[in-house]
C-alpha cells in the first residue's frame, strides 16, 4: 500500500511526461511500417488477429501487425502512468493532471479507431484519421511535457508579441500539410494489403491514374508555402526577440523542412520507394513536435493591464483657509 502512497518530485514527473512523448511518438513510426511493409491486415480482424485467434500464425506479415498491436500496451503504460504521477506530484497541479488525463484516453480512441480501420479494410478515410489522431495526440503530449518543465507561474513569458504569434500561427499550416501528405499516400502505391495479397481501396478523386500526380502537385504546394512561411518566421524572430530558445527552435524547424522537402523530391523521382517514405513520415512526426514545441517557446503573453491614474492629492485643509 506504500508505493499507491509514494508522491513524486517534479523531476520525476517530468520524466514520465518526457517518456509519454517519446513512445507516442515511436508508434507511429511502427504505424508506418506495417503499412509500407504491406502488413496493415496481417491481422484482418479485431480485437483478435484473425476470426479465432487472438494471436497471429507464424508468419512475416501477421507478426509485423500483431506487433505493432501490441505497441498499444507500451504507449499505454507511460501515458497512464503520467496521471497517477500528476495526482500524486508535490507540489500537485491541475494543469498537469488535466492534461495528463487526456493522453490515456487519446491511446484508447487510437487503439479503437485502429481496430474500426482493420474492420473496414484500410478504407483511405479510417486510414487518414488513424495517422491524425496520432498528431493531435502529440499537442497534448509536448504541452505535458513542455508544462511539467517548469515550476507554476515560471513558464517563459512572450518578450514580442510579434514573434509569439508568428510561432503559433505556424501550427495551423504545419497541420494543414500534414494532412496532405495522408491524402498522398491515400492516393498512392501503398495501400498496406500488399503483403498479404489483399486488395485495399484507394482515393481516386481525379480517376484511377491520375488523383496521385494531383495530390503530390497540392501537397507540394503546401509544403512550400509552409516552408516560406517558416523562413519568414525565423527571420522576424530574428529581428524582434533575442530569446535563445525561440531563435533555436525556429532554426530547427526550417532544418527539419529542408529536410522533408529534400527527401520528399528525392522519393517522388525513385517513384516512392517504401524505405524512403518511411523517412518521410518519421521526419514529418519530428517535425511537427518541433513545430508544437517552437510554439510553446513563443512564451505566454501576459495580459496587459490599463494604467491605473494615480489618486489626486488631498490639499490640506491649512492650505485652503491660506488661499
Amino acid at each position: 500500500m506504500g508505493l499507491f502512497r509514494r508522491t513524486f518530485t517534479p523531476r520525476e514527473f517530468r520524466i514520465v511526461a518526457y517518456v509519454a512523448l517519446a513512445v507516442c511518438a515511436i508508434i507511429v513510426f511502427s504505424g508506418a511500417a506495417v503499412r509500407l511493409t504491406g502488413s496493415g491486415l496481417g491481422c484482418s480482424d479485431w480485437p483478435r488477429c484473425n476470426g479465432t485467434s487472438l494471436t497471429p500464425e507464424l508468419s512475416y506479415h501477421a507478426l509485423i501487425e500483431f506487433g505493432n498491436r501490441l505497441m498499444t500496451s507500451v504507449v499505454a503504460i507511460p501515458c497512464l502512468l503520467a496521471v497517477w504521477t500528476a495526482w500524486r506530484r508535490r507540489p500537485f497541479r491541475r494543469d498537469l493532471l488535466l492534461i495528463a488525463a487526456l493522453l490515456p484516453v487519446g491511446v484508447a480512441a487510437q487503439a479503437v479507431w485502429g481496430g474500426l480501420t482493420v474492420i473496414f479494410d484500410l478504407a483511405p478515410g479510417w486510414v487518414i484519421m488513424h495517422f491524425l489522431l496520432s498528431m493531435l495526440l502529440l499537442v497534448a503530449n509536448v504541452a505535458l511535457a513542455w508544462r511539467a518543465t517548469f515550476e507554476s507561474g515560471t513558464r517563459p513569458l512572450a518578450r514580442d508579441r510579434v514573434s509569439t504569434w508568428s510561432v503559433r500561427l505556424l501550427v495551423l499550416p504545419g497541420f494543414v500539410s500534414l494532412t496532405g501528405g495522408t491524402i498522398v499516400t491515400a492516393a498512392g502505391p501503398h495501400a498496406g494489403g500488399a503483403g498479404t495479397g489483399d486488395v485495399v481501396e484507394r482515393i481516386t478523386w481525379q480517376g484511377p491514374g491520375e488523383t496521385l500526380n494531383w495530390a503530390i502537385e497540392r501537397h507540394s504546394t503546401m509544403g512550400a508555402i509552409l516552408g516560406l512561411l517558416s523562413v519568414a518566421v525565423w527571420v522576424i524572430v530574428r529581428r524582434r526577440d533575442d530569446d535563445p530558445l525561440i531563435r533555436r527552435t525556429t532554426t530547427v524547424v526550417c532544418l527539419l523542412l529542408a529536410c522533408q522537402g529534400a527527401v520528399g523530391i528525392v522519393q517522388w523521382q525513385l517513384h516512392l520507394p517504401p524505405g524512403l517514405v518511411w523517412v518521410h513520415v518519421t521526419l514529418a512526426t519530428v517535425t511537427w513536435i518541433a513545430v508544437l514545441i517552437s510554439a510553446c517557446a513563443g512564451g505566454r503573453i501576459r495580459q496587459v493591464q490599463s494604467p491605473v491614474e494615480p489618486p489626486e492629492r488631498q490639499v490640506p485643509a491649512r492650505e485652503l483657509a491660506r488661499s
